[in-house]
């Protein structure tokens, strides 16, 4: 059975637009990103490191080499295995730096435009080898089911439909960062039918071939030899090697770094992968023995390469060489789009760009995907040109081991950006053109020679049957003991730049590069880097970018936003050149940055940026300590844990009074999160808390302040305190000057609440006290109100009646005079007070004639020398309160017919006040609490314990001083000064 030309490539066409249907309806959301994200999905994508040569070659590998064939998947499997150390740490540096392929994370780690060229150069030269493998595999297969040679323009339409189907499947994006969701879902599906064409190829030559297991066992027992020969080779071939070149396959080959890092969401699919790509793997090469036994026993006329197509021409159903066929343009298409687009990707970013950059008025997303589509279409041709100037007599697995061999050079570097700080950027190019000199000796040139495109001198062959190594050993062996000698010699014996050793810190496994700790930013805003960028990528580009790196940040998307801090100036900064990484490549975007986004290195940087970058190490290197280290590292975590945690407000600021701690009591207070304010100076804080905290920072006093502030329309009160820290290090500053300070806020409101509401109970018991002395001072007013009422009756003098009503009007004035100061005194007042500028005298007058009106009061005689014209700014209510208190105390430590005497003048700024009595005095023991809450020295039920503890609190409020003298049996005296009115300073 044969099939028509024609009719195998409408197939291939109609199969190709099948995957570009799949690729179109998951970028479109058609179907759910939970199924397209899905890590089995991801898992079936890295199906595309089995192309031709594991779908076709495989058979003829086993037929050749026996067993060794699986070590082609069991070193995919060991790297998968040890995918925490490996996979995991190039996949955190790859999200991290926006790095799309294996030159940006070789160029990215040692800073080095030519590193980035020569990794691109040799990727480019050694794949060429296996997309001519991919070409010549479906151009051969057609070949087996026409029974006719396929002509060149066959091989050619085939590079121009993969070339088509590249573009669409990976270059359509403008953005060459984006995720290509469509193409991984393509792959995912194309690995899947790979998979079950395979396996039904081999279930074919397992029940259709030999009926079964039984007839299967029964042929190997008469043909020992099948067997034999899988066993013989693992004994005696280059197994090692092979296992060693597959492990570096895994990861080092474009399609594979490609789909593995470049394309991947989530650590977690990685995870899935370690398991579960290595039973994907298992799955294809279950059907491989059985494949080759059958073509054995068919006695097959063909290479064992293509017994998968022969099996189902001889026994097959007529549907069944379609399918294997539709496998093998699977395998080989699968490869080449993803290779082109990893390639593509890596020759723009470190061939085209760096040679023809675009003009700033060209829109350069558009030229970077038109780029990419060039790229595209001409490695694809190369690949195509390759394969015809080969002679067609290599071996599949010959082809792709070449380009094993290749991607293996790249091994010393990758342990270099993960493992070995030390390594430097001459000695990464020094062993990596050692390596390319050796494989071009050792695999290349006698390629080209047994092709008969050049001649040469050197008898390989010969050097390599003296070493006694295999073809693949001796070439494996002698370009990496080169590569890996003059790697690690001449990185010892040279010095690394700064820029490589904060490249070598960044790709260190647990850490992550922080922002550069020395100078500032020369832009002050987000629009001066949209200006600055603008030079080399245009207007619009340079808002787009500066726009992605603000909202990464989550900062103000507004570019006219004025954002100062330093510090986020700088993350800023370092978050546009890794997303330019991700765009241009690590090499060009670092030149974009340092040319238009300069930093000024002389400037300063603030203490504040040093704190948190020494917080930001610690942060990053917790794993990495021990011992001593870890110890300190644990006290350190849990000092700042509680600082953090203290009920109290914390604000620490550096000398400049930028914010470097703000806790979360100060968030709950504040309701201005740590984020917002990290960095920036005191006065930049919201109202009204730049106010309020940079000006206590400038306060001369260093331990507390006691401020009221109006927030949310309320009034709230706080005590504030700070401590200054010195520097220890007074190289940076000088001598005794300070770092910074630390504020402590505290949030006083309910407690002054509390004591508003105690202080007008207070006043309530005092009134209680007065009501007797009240009810006997308006009785008698009423009294003589009544009877003036009465001999009104019979009264009809007009004058003896204009007396009388006189009389009545007096006493209902006295009653109400009575009446109001009552009602003045117990009124409740707001917290904190209303403040007015009054006469002392006036309380004092008030406050004698409520304290004669009590029984105390009235068996002793009061004396004010106030003079009249002493004014005060204060809380008149609260004040009449203190006097009111004073003047009860007085009266009820004096005894029958004592006097009660009350001085005050002003001299030197200051009220002075004085409440002298000749009562009993106060123990010397009791004078040190007696303004403690509830000490009193009255006996149990008459005292409360409340009046001079409020007394002292009031008194404090309008920043005053209070003192008590007292000499028991003699009297006391108590001393009250309070700050004077400006006007009255004035007037004397």
């Amino acid at each position: 059975m044969t099939y028509e030309l024609e009719v195998l490539f409408g197939a291939s066409i109609f199969y190709l637009i099948i995957l570009f249907f799949v690729a179109y309806v998951t970028d479109s959301g058609m179907i759910s990103e939970r199924w397209t994200a899905n890590p089995l999905v991801y898992v079936l994508s890295l199906g595309v490191y089995a192309t031709s040569w594991s779908y076709y070659g495989s058979v003829g590998f086993a037929e050749r080499e026996g067993y060794q064939f699986l070590t082609v998947y069991l070193g995919v499997t060991i790297a998968f295995l040890f995918s925490p150390f490996l996979l995991r740490p190039i996949l955190r540096l790859t999200w991290d730096y926006q790095l799309t392929s294996l030159a940006d994370l070789l160029a990215f780690r040692f800073r080095s435009q030519f590193a980035g060229v020569l990794v691109t150069i040799f990727m480019l030269v050694g794949s060429l080898p296996y997309i001519a493998l991919q070409i010549r595999a479906v151009t051969s297969s057609i070949q087996v089911l026409t029974t006719e040679t396929a002509p060149s323009s066959l091989a050619l339409g085939f590079c121009a439909l993969l070339t088509l189907f590249s573009i669409l499947f990976g270059a359509r994006h403008i953005s060459p960062r984006e995720k290509h969701r469509g193409l991984v879902a393509a792959i995912a599906f194309e690995s899947l039918v790979k998979v079950i064409a395979l396996l039904l190829v081999g279930g074919l030559a397992l029940f259709g071939v030999f009926s079964g297991p039984g007839e299967l066992a029964l042929w190997l027992n008469k043909n020992p030899e099948a067997t034999r020969a899988l066993y013989e080779p693992v004994r005696e071939g280059p197994w090692v090697t092979l296992l060693f070149l597959s492990f570096c396959a895994a990861f080092l080959l474009p399609r594979q770094f490609h789909m593995t890092f470049t394309e991947n969401n989530s650590f977690k699919s990685l995870s899935v992968a370690s398991w579960a790509f290595p039973l994907l793997l298992l799955l294809l090469n279950l059907a491989i023995p059985p494949i080759l036994w059958a073509g054995n026993y068919l006695q097959l006329d063909m290479d064992a390469d293509y017994y998968v197509l022969g099996i189902t021409l001889a026994r097959g159903p007529d549907w069944m060489p379609m399918l294997a066929f539709i496998g093998g343009v699977s395998a080989a298409s699968a490869m080449v789009i993803v290779s082109t687009q990893a390639l593509s990707s890596m020759c723009l970013n470190h061939l085209l760009l760096p040679t023809s950059y675009p003009d700033p008025k060209v829109d350069i997303y558009r030229w970077l995907l038109w780029g990419r589509r060039l790229l595209i279409g001409i490695i694809i041709f190369a690949g195509f040109i390759f394969y015809e100037l080969l002679e067609h007599n290599q071996g599949l697995v010959q082809l792709g081991l070449i380009s094993f061999v290749a991607v293996a050079q790249f091994l010393p570097g990758i342990i270099g950006v993960l493992y070995w700080r030390r390594a430097t950027r001459l000695g990464f190019i020094t062993g990596l053109l050692g390596g390319i000199t050796a494989w071009s000796i050792t695999l290349l040139i006698p390629l080209l020679e047994n092709s008969g495109l050049i001649e040469t001198a050197f008898d390989i062959a010969a050097l390599q049957q003296a070493s006694g190594l295999d073809h693949w050993q001796f070439s494996t062996f002698c370009s990496l003991s080169i590569n890996t000698t003059l790697f690690i010699l001449v990185s010892i014996y040279t010095r690394q730049s700064l820029e490589e050793k904060e490249a070598a810190l960044a790709c260190r496994s647990d850490a992550t590069m922080p922002v550069p700790l020395g100078g500032v930013v020369t832009a002050g805003s987000p629009a001066q880097f949209s200006e600055g960028l603008a030079g080399l990528l245009g207007k619009e580009a340079a808002r787009q970018e500066v726009k992605q790196a603000l909202q990464d940040l989550d900062l103000d998307l507004d570019l006219n936003e004025n954002e100062t801090r330093p510090r986020e100036l700088k993350r800023l900064r370092e978050r546009i050149e890794r997303n330019l990484s991700g765009l241009v490549g690590p090499h060009m975007a670092h030149m974009i940055i340092s040319q238009q986004l300069q930093m000024d290195s002389e400037a300063k940087t603030a203490v504040a940026d040093s704190i948190r970058y020494m917080e930001e190490r610690l942060e990053e290197s917790r794993s990495r300590l021990r011992g001593v280290n870890a110890d300190l590292d644990t006290l350190r975590r849990y000092q700042r844990q509680i600082l953090l945690d203290l009920p109290l407000g914390v604000c620490a600021v550096a000398p400049d009074h930028t914010v470097v701690i703000w806790n979360l009591a100060m968030e709950l207070m504040t309701g201005v999160p740590s984020k917002e304010v990290m960095g920036r100076k005191l006065n930049n804080l919201p109202e009204p808390w730049n106010e309020l905290l940079a000006g206590f920072a400038l306060a001369i006093d260093e331990h507390i302040h006691h401020m009221e502030i109006l927030l949310t329309g309320r009034t709230r009160w706080y005590n504030l305190h700070k401590a200054s820290i010195p520097d220890p290090d007074l190289t940076r500053h000088g001598p005794g000057e300070r770092a910074g300070l630390v504020m402590l806020l505290e949030d006083l409101t309910d407690l002054e609440t509390l004591e508003a509401e105690l202080a007008h109970s207070d006043r309530l018991a005092s009134v209680g006290r007065l009501a007797a002395g009240v009810a006997h001072e308006i009785g008698n007013p009423v009294t003589g109100i009544a009877s003036l009422a009465q001999n009104l009756r019979e009264e009809n003098d007009p004058a003896i009646v204009s007396d009388s009503i006189e009389s009545i009007l007096q006493q209902t004035r006295r009653i109400s005079s009575i009446v109001q100061s009552l009602m003045s005194f117990s009124r409740s007042g707001s917290v904190g007070g209303d403040y007015e500028t009054f006469v002392l005298n006036d309380i004092i007058e008030e406050a004698i004639q409520l304290v004669a009106l009590t029984r105390s009061g009235k068996q002793v005689s009061c004396g004010n020398s106030c003079p009249t014209d002493i004014k005060l700014v204060g809380d008149r209510q609260r004040l009449s309160q203190v006097m009111v208190n004073l003047l009860t105390n007085a009266c009820d430590a004096s005894g029958i017919g004592d006097r009660v005497e009350i001085f005050a003048f002003a001299e030197e700024g200051q009220i002075q006040l004085e409440v002298m009595d000749q009562g009993a005095g106060i123990p010397e023991e009791a004078l040190e609490e007696v303004f403690e809450p509830f000490f009193t020295t009255k006996a149990p039920g008459e005292g409360t314990g409340l009046g001079l503890p409020m007394v002292y609190k009031i008194i404090q409020e309008h920043s005053g001083q209070i003192d008590i003298d007292s000499v028991p049996g003699i009297g006391t005296r108590v001393v009250i000064k309070l700050p004077q009115h400006s006007d009255q300073q004035t007037n004397e």
